[in-house]
C-alpha cells in the first residue's frame, strides 16, 4: 500500500438538523447508504475519516443543546473531531495543520447541507491547494423558498446548482464509487 495521501471530511452529519423545522426524511435513507459505504470503503482503504461538527449560538446547534453529537447511525469510526463555528471547516480549527502534518493532499467531502457547509468547504479547501472531490450523492439537503420570489428549489435543484458551480474550478463532481476508486 502506497502513502496515505487522501482525507474523508463528514461535515455536520449531527443531531441537530432534525430538530430544525426543514429537516425532512425523504432523501435520507438514500444519504445515509451513500455516506455510511464511503466511510466504510475508505476505512478499508486506510483513509483517515475527520468528523466535522458545527456547533453555534442558541437552539439545536448550540452545545447546551446536547444535539451538537453524530446521527446514531453513522459510523462510529473516525481518525479525529473539530467543531466549527462557521461554514467552512477550516477557519476556526486546526483542520488544515493536521492534514497538513499527516500529508493529506486529496479530500473527499460529504455531509449536510449540499450547498452551505459542504460546499463552502470544497471551496476553501481547494483555495487551500488540496484536490478536492465532492461526494454530491453523499450529501444532504432540503428544498428552499427564495423569500423574495417565492420560487421553491428542490433538493435536485440545489445538488445540481452546487456541482454546477464547484465542477471544474474547486472540485472534482464525483459518485461515492468514484472517490473510493481514485488511487
Amino acid at each position: 500500500m502506497g502513502e496515505i495521501d487522501t482525507a474523508v471530511l463528514s461535515i455536520d452529519v449531527q443531531q441537530s438538523f432534525p430538530a430544525r423545522d426543514y429537516w425532512r426524511e425523504d432523501d435520507v435513507p438514500a444519504f445515509r447508504a451513500n455516506i455510511v459505504k464511503l466511510i466504510d470503503g475508505a476505512t478499508t482503504k486506510g483513509w483517515p475519516v475527520v468528523r466535522i461538527l458545527h456547533e453555534d449560538g442558541d437552539g439545536p446547534f448550540a452545545h447546551a443543546s446536547g444535539l451538537v453529537k453524530p446521527l446514531p447511525w453513522m459510523p462510529a469510526t473516525h481518525a479525529v473531531e473539530f467543531v466549527k463555528h462557521v461554514h467552512n471547516a477550516f477557519t476556526d480549527t486546526g483542520l488544515d495543520h493536521w492534514l497538513r502534518r499527516r500529508g493529506i493532499r486529496r479530500l473527499i467531502v460529504a455531509g449536510i447541507r449540499t450547498e452551505q457547509c459542504c460546499e463552502t468547504t470544497a471551496r476553501v479547501a481547494s483555495d487551500l491547494g488540496y484536490e478536492v472531490d465532492f461526494v454530491g450523492d453523499a450529501t444532504l439537503t432540503f428544498p428552499m423558498t427564495d423569500p423574495r420570489s417565492g420560487k421553491t428549489f428542490s433538493v435536485q435543484d440545489i445538488r445540481e446548482r452546487t456541482e454546477l458551480v464547484l465542477r471544474g474550478r474547486f472540485a472534482r463532481i464525483a459518485r461515492v464509487e468514484e472517490a473510493l476508486a481514485h488511487e
